[in-house]
């Protein structure tokens, strides 16, 4: 695993540290996605997805190029399950926005200053968004966060007519009849309700149920399930609905989706007509006068939850005044109007009991903590991640002490945490407990798989394997990278058969070419792979099939799939737009490799003189440093450098990182022996959903009738990119009174220009 910027601030990331972190943690976001929506089986805590979430949303907020469709923060949930029924939901189910949780080993008083600033700050936004001083009331409901399964409920005329899960938002699982079965759900509502309405709500189970029903399970001989959640879950999503039946399912109501007409003026008197119709509605669900108010009863449900009978695991803060609501709008996965404030994580103590180096396909050495097993907030617990040398020391990236400055050693007892990584964090150490022959970790110098010189580059806080492609590690792990659903995505060729196939003797994959050419190899070979265990006729077949079918591949994908350092799917994407063709983008990177080479040394230039000017007390002499090495580089290398550069999403250390791998003989040998059994397709344009799709708009002067920030939001919903500045790149101008060098640059540039009215006008809001 890359890991150089995984212990580092957001703040503190460089832009291309932040790409690979953000590729990381996408990936880690998926899985999880995966185990707790489709298949009902959490590899993690609500408190480590959302602290992984929370920073992959911070990286995107920092670095706006790598926010990208594909991205988990653009998604809720994930793909439906097969064996039900598809339903698409008229309105999107989304998911909420977290507070960020506590640390822990906070004093309570401290825990207490630190929840109740980051409501107060969620409360601040929400009132400059919608331009509310701070003294204007402004009304929240607090409801307890159930820890369930999403449920959308659709009646017409009154009749429950049908029943989906959230699956990824889009589209969820027709799961109408085993929602039939379950007591808190009535087939039809009671009182007047709307001719069309979809209620939403969270189906759960209680606490003396899941007791009794894992009692009768394993009285019946069968696997008792780990927790409510997972028995709600699996329950709901049999496809008998018989089995549903007879587990002992509820279901609390707390919002709506499509609905015919106005169910009322406030979020609080909504809730009050879904309990006239006859469904159940949390009871400890509180309309707050303020901000203030709401925090108090987090506090108190946090004392109450072990009473409640059910499991919650924080509790959710909506604004009461649906038109405001309505203002505030979406994100693209989650209400502005809305968030949920979890509870703190849990920790536990145990013993390290080894520490492993594992070499990413960057050669990145990261290193891996084996833990004495151990149950952390319902999740039994082996290893945890160390981050990099720095860590395991008890420092950080700028050389600064944490955890008091205690060191890792094996042997030690040591304080775990299940936030801020789906691994595991160690946040502390108890000296006292250390044995007396325990001696301080020494990190390696040298590969671990292949013996070369593990070098760490100035500003990196990753150590590096310097063997590259001579490196089986490396060479194993940018197969796996290249065969991954983000890359080339070739079925049955997963992690484990490349593995297999790289130490083949005689069908080996030791390169992405070998790929393309193991059917004809097969062909050629006495023992054929059909005849080879764990493959038969088919198995082999298909294999060769799905191969095939990856011969036609996007440009962006393939320049993903190489593995190349620092360029992850959002630069793959920008890069690949920018030049539309793969035989384009190799004449660029040909064509700047002396810039690139002079930007390098222009870097190594400047830190050293930075180095000399801090030893003899000056101030560093930057510009005339700088230059020197672009001294006698051809024009035509800078125009295609700057080319590249100005990519967004890519930057200096992105490309100078692509133009050492296509200048490196071994690697770009390697890609053109691929080059040939590929058709590389052009990128995909984004589709043109509205007048603003694919625009880029600027905003200047004072808007009256929005804030900017609401002005801003509206233009990504219907698809514009929002730019700073403007370019010639700029296909509108919206100017406000007092615009003023924005706007003097867009009329000499031949701008569009226009006004607030027209503004909303063209968005529908006139």
């Amino acid at each position: 695993m890359d890991g150089s910027g995984q212990d580092r601030p957001v703040e503190e990331l460089t832009a291309a540290e932040a790409a690979q972190e953000a590729a990381r943690l996408a990936a880690l976001v998926e899985a999880a996605d995966a185990a707790y929506y489709r298949d009902d089986a959490p590899v993690m805590s609500d408190a480590d997805y959302d602290a992984l979430k929370r920073r992959l949303i911070a990286i995107e907020g920092r670095f706006p190029a790598l926010r990208h469709p594909d991205s988990p923060t653009g998604r809720v949930g994930y793909a439906p399950a097969e064996g039900f029924g598809q339903v698409r939901h008229r309105v999107p189910m989304l998911s909420l926005e977290n507070l960020e949780i506590a640390p822990s080993g906070l004093e309570e008083a401290a825990r207490i200053g630190w929840e109740r600033r980051a409501a107060q700050e969620f409360d601040a936004r929400i009132r400059r968004f919608l331009g509310l001083p701070a003294d204007k009331p402004l009304a929240y409901v607090a409801e307890p966060k159930i820890d369930g399964l999403s449920l959308s409920l659709r009646y017409e005329g009154g009749e429950l007519v049908q029943a989906a899960t959230r699956g990824n938002g889009e589209t969820g699982e027709d799961v109408t009849q085993n929602a039939l079965t379950v007591a808190d759900i009535p087939r039809r509502l009671a009182g007047s309700p709307p001719a069309v309405i979809e209620i939403r709500g969270e189906v759960y189970m209680r606490h003396d149920d899941f007791a009794a029903l894992n009692a009768r399970v394993t009285e019946e001989g069968g696997q008792p399930f780990a927790n409510p959640r997972n028995a709600a879950a699996g329950s709901l999503r049999q496809l008998d609905p018989a089995i549903t039946a007879a587990r002992p399912l509820r279901f609390f109501a707390y919002s709506w989706g499509e609905v015919s007409e106005p169910l009322a003026a406030t979020q609080w008197d909504a809730l009050g007509r879904l309990s006239a119709f006859g469904l159940a509605v949390n009871p400890d669900a509180r309309r707050c006068a303020g901000i203030d108010e709401a925090l108090e009863h987090y506090f108190d449900l946090d004392r109450r939850r072990t009473s409640l009978g059910y499991d919650i695991d924080g509790v959710v803060y909506k604004v009461d005044d649906l038109a405001l609501q309505h203002r505030l709008g979406f994100r693209s996965t989650t209400p502005r109007w809305a968030i949920a404030h979890k509870f703190p994580a849990e920790t536990a103590w145990t013993r390290l009991l080894a520490i492993d180096i594992n070499v990413g396909r960057t050669g990145t050495l990261a290193p891996l903590a084996r833990l004495h097993p151990v149950t952390v907030g319902g999740v039994v617990v082996s290893n945890a991640t160390l981050h990099n040398e720095d860590y395991i020391a008890g420092r950080n990236a700028k050389g600064e002490p944490i955890r008091g400055g205690k060191d890792i050693r094996i042997g030690d007892w040591v304080q775990i945490r299940r936030a801020g990584d789906v691994i595991p964090q160690i946040v502390d150490v108890d000296l006292a407990r250390r044995p007396v022959d325990a001696v301080p970790f020494v990190f390696p110098t040298v590969c671990p798989r292949c013996g070369a010189e593990a070098v760490r580059e100035a500003g990196d806080a990753a150590r590096r394997c310097t063997g590259g492609h001579a490196c089986p590690a490396q060479a194993v792990e940018k197969l796996k990278h290249f065969v991954s659903r983000k890359a080339f995505d070739i079925e049955g060729l997963g992690e484990k058969q490349i593995e297999m196939f790289f130490d083949d003797p005689l069908l080996p994959i030791r390169e992405p070419a070998d790929i393309f050419t193991l059917e004809a190899r097969d062909a050629a070979n006495p023992q054929r792979l059909r005849d080879r265990p764990g493959y038969g006729e088919t198995s082999a077949r298909n294999l060769f099939r799905a191969i095939e079918e990856r011969r036609r591949i996007p440009l962006e994908r393939l320049i993903f799939a190489l593995g190349i350092r620092h360029v992850g799917e959002v630069a793959a994407r920008d890069l690949a737009r920018r030049m539309e063709s793969w035989e384009a983008l190799v004449r660029a990177l040909d064509r700047s490799r002396p810039a690139a080479l002079a930007h390098r040394a222009a870097d190594e230039a400047e830190a050293a003189e930075r180095l000399r000017a801090a030893r003899e007390g000056r101030r560093p002499r930057i510009m005339a440093i700088r230059a020197a090495p672009w001294q006698g580089v051809p024009a035509e290398a800078r125009e295609a450098w700057d080319e590249i550069v100005q990519v967004d999403g890519i930057g200096p250390a992105v490309a100078l990182s692509l133009s050492d791998a296509f200048a490196s003989p071994i690697e770009r040998a390697a890609i053109e022996r691929l080059i040939p059994h590929l058709t590389i397709l052009p990128p995909a344009r984004p589709a043109e959903a509205s007048p603003l799709a694919g625009k880029t708009v600027v905003f200047t002067g004072t808007l009256e009738r929005m804030t900017r920030d609401e002005a801003k939001a509206r233009a990504q919903a219907l698809g514009a990119r929002v730019a700073t500045s403007v370019s010639a790149r700029t296909d509108l101008l919206v100017a406000g009174p007092g615009a003023g060098s924005k706007r003097r640059e867009a009329e000499r540039l031949g701008v569009r220009v226009i006004g607030e009215d027209d503004w909303l006008a063209l968005i529908g809001d006139a």
